[in-house]
């Protein structure tokens, strides 16, 4: 790629990170996209997919509707040759994709037009960790993060919906440290009257593990999780209840386009991340696009519909013409929901969180 059209239509030959790529119309990069392989999950967490809402009758998507891996490494392959650098692994839960490590396996082969390996990661709940993280690792899966929202069994088994035992994810991240799946990470969404009280202890646990731990402000993805800004416990309380215990100091991000705020310990024992986006929102910098797995692009978490891929790519698009989809969808971006959060907002129709892979 020679060069790039800005904002204003002037050809540019990088992009606000110095790389060559798309622009949106705010000057934001394409340069992550998240792939869902499954709306499925085995877990029911009341900020996702609350057991009420999503039972045992819900209809998830019929087989014939998802993406197969073969589709998504040709469209990855083309989000990569537009300037996409990493790919995240996501779902539902992803580890209920069978074979999952065969698309791994393909992802891995991807090269940035710069010559370089794809920055390739993967999401999930740990819960089916100890059996396939060797394979995972085998097949080309270079980093893991886990969600984790609490060290406190009775917390935990109430937080995920359908009873799971905290120690069987611990588990899983042991399978993954030692199949070279490192640095772990560990995402803990914070929810208000659920689990605030995990906050420091999952602090000086994952210090102690030597883990980085990344903490997430309850947002209002989809329009089932019962979301309000009371439930929310703010970057700030985050960071200022850890800080009473375990001093921290600000650190500054290792790239622009990052979603945490980092703050490492004054002792240089690691650091933690915080995700404020409801807080503080990131809409400036964000660089994300997510792929669904019914093949919908959406460039938006809060997004209310997605662009599809899916359709165009059965009937026999070619790459060009699938190239020129997402140029036409990133080049007309203008998202800024968190920015501009409001009641009259927080009603609109939104895709739920599930759906396309948080």
């Amino acid at each position: 790629m020679q060069s790039i059209a800005s904002p204003t239509g002037a050809a540019s030959p990088t992009t606000f990170d110095g790389r060559p790529g798309l622009l949106d119309m705010r000057g934001r990069a394409l340069r992550d996209l998240r792939i869902s392989v499954t709306d499925r999950c085995n877990f029911r967490c009341t900020y996702c997919m609350p057991a009420e809402v999503f039972g045992r009758d819900y209809a998830f998507l019929p087989h014939a509707e998802v993406l197969t891996y073969e589709e998504i490494h040709r469209l990855a392959g083309i989000a990569v040759g537009l300037g996409v650098a990493k790919l995240r692994i996501t779902g539902g839960e992803p580890l209920v994709r069978r074979d999952l490590a065969a698309l791994i396996a393909q992802l891995a082969t991807l090269r940035t037009p710069e010559g370089k390996p794809v920055d390739l990661t993967l999401t999930t709940n740990g819960s089916a960790l100890r059996p396939l993280a060797g394979a995972l690792a085998g097949a080309g899966l270079q980093r893991i993060t886990v969600s984790l929202d609490s060290l406190d069994d009775t917390t935990f088994r109430r937080m995920n919906g359908v009873d799971f035992p905290v120690a069987r994810v611990l588990d899983g991240i042991d399978a993954a440290r030692a199949a070279g799946l490192a640095p772990v990470k560990v995402n803990m969404v914070v929810k208000k009257g659920e689990n605030e009280s995990s906050i420091v202890p999952m602090a000086r646990w994952a210090r102690d593990e030597g883990l980085i731990l990344r903490f997430i402000e309850y947002m209002d993805v989809g329009t089932t999780n019962g979301w309000r800004l009371d439930d929310v416990v703010t970057a700030g309380e985050i960071v200022a209840a850890i800080d009473a215990e375990l001093p921290l100091e600000a650190a500054a991000p290792t790239y622009r386009g990052e979603v945490a705020g980092r703050w490492r310990y004054r002792d240089g024992s690691g650091e933690i991340g915080v995700i404020s986006s409801v807080s503080q929102p990131f809409c400036g910098d964000c660089t994300r696009a997510r792929l669904s797995a019914e093949g919908r692009i959406y460039t938006c978490l809060f997004s209310a519909s997605g662009t599809d891929l899916r359709g165009p790519l059965r009937e026999g698009a070619s790459d060009d013409e699938l190239r020129r989809i997402l140029e036409d969808l990133w080049g007309a971006r203008t998202d800024r929901y968190s920015e501009l959060r409001s009641a009259a907002t927080s009603h609109l129709p939104r895709v739920e969180m599930f759906a396309v892979g948080g």
